[in-house]
C-alpha cells in the first residue's frame, strides 16, 4: 500500500458505515486523517465504530434534509476540528424499470438523495473550506452517469447531475486551494447489489472488460490520493474506476 500523508487532517465520509464508504474510511485513517462516519443506518454505524478506535467519530445523518446535514457539519467541527476533507459516497440504486414505467415517487427518492443529497452536503461543508483556504472533495458519481444504464433512469440521470455539479463547483472553488472532484465507479461488491435484479447485475457485469466487479479498497486507494495534498493540481475532473468499460 503507497503511504498517503493526511496526519493532521480531518474527513467527512458520507454513507461511511459500509461499502465503498466504509474502505474509504479504514484507508483515510491508515493514512493518518481523523475521520467522521456520517449515515442514516445506526445499527451499522454502532458495529463499524470499535473499529475506527478514538481517532474517528460517527454521525446519524440523513442527507436529504439540509438543517441535518448543516448540524453535522457543526457537531464535526466540534468534535474533531475544521473539516479539510469530504468523501460523498451515500447514495441509493433505486428500483430498475423502464422510464416510461418508472414510479413517480421512486424518481424522487433517486433524485433527491443521490443528487440533491450531493448538493446539500458539499454546501454545508465548502463555507469552513473557503475560510481556510484549504478542502479536498471527492463526489462518487457512477459510470452510469457517464454511460447511462437501460432501466435505471433516475440513477443514471443523478449520478449525470452529480458529475456536473463537481466540474461547476471545482470551477468555483479552484482559487481557494480546494480540489473537488468525482469517481465514476462501475458497479462494486457492496450491498447496493441486494437493491438490484439479478438480470441487471449480469447486464452490468457483461460491460466490465475485466470481468469482475470493482473491489471497495481499489476505489478507496484511489480517492486516498484525490484528497491529499498532493492532489494540488487537478480539479472539476472525474476520474474513472469502470475496469474498461468507460468510452469516454
Amino acid at each position: 500500500m503507497n503511504q498517503i500523508d493526511l496526519n493532521g487532517r480531518v474527513a467527512v465520509i458520507t454513507g461511511g458505515a459500509q461499502g465503498i464508504g466504509f474502505a474509504i474510511a479504514r484507508r483515510l485513517m491508515a493514512s493518518g486523517a481523523k475521520v467522521a462516519l456520517w449515515d442514516i443506518n445506526e445499527e451499522m454505524l454502532a458495529e463499524v465504530a470499535p473499529e475506527l478506535g478514538s481517532a474517528s467519530s460517527t454521525l446519524k445523518v440523513n442527507i436529504t434534509s439540509y438543517d441535518e446535514v448543516a448540524a453535522a457539519v457543526a457537531e464535526t467541527e466540534k468534535r474533531l476540528g475544521g473539516i479539510d476533507i469530504l468523501v460523498h459516497s451515500a447514495g441509493i440504486a433505486g428500483k430498475n424499470a423502464p422510464l416510461d414505467e418508472y414510479e413517480l415517487d421512486e424518481w424522487r427518492r433517486v433524485i433527491e438523495i443521490d443528487l440533491n443529497g450531493a448538493f446539500y452536503v458539499n454546501r454545508a461543508v465548502l463555507p469552513g473550506m473557503k475560510a481556510r483556504n484549504y478542502g479536498r472533495i471527492v463526489n462518487i458519481a457512477s459510470i452510469a452517469g457517464k454511460e447511462g444504464n437501460p432501466n435505471a433512469s433516475a440513477y443514471a440521470a443523478a449520478k449525470a447531475g452529480v458529475i456536473g455539479m463537481t466540474k461547476a463547483v471545482g470551477k468555483e472553488c479552484a482559487s481557494y486551494n480546494i480540489a473537488i472532484n468525482a469517481i465514476t465507479p462501475a458497479t462494486a461488491k457492496t450491498r447496493v447489489l441486494d437493491e438490484l435484479k439479478p438480470e441487471f447485475i449480469d447486464y452490468m457485469l457483461s460491460r466490465i472488460p475485466r470481468g469482475r466487479f470493482l473491489e471497495v479498497d481499489e476505489a478507496a486507494n484511489m480517492v486516498a490520493w484525490l484528497v491529499s495534498e498532493e492532489n494540488s493540481f487537478t480539479t472539476a475532473s472525474v476520474f474513472d474506476l469502470s475496469g474498461g468499460r468507460a468510452t469516454y
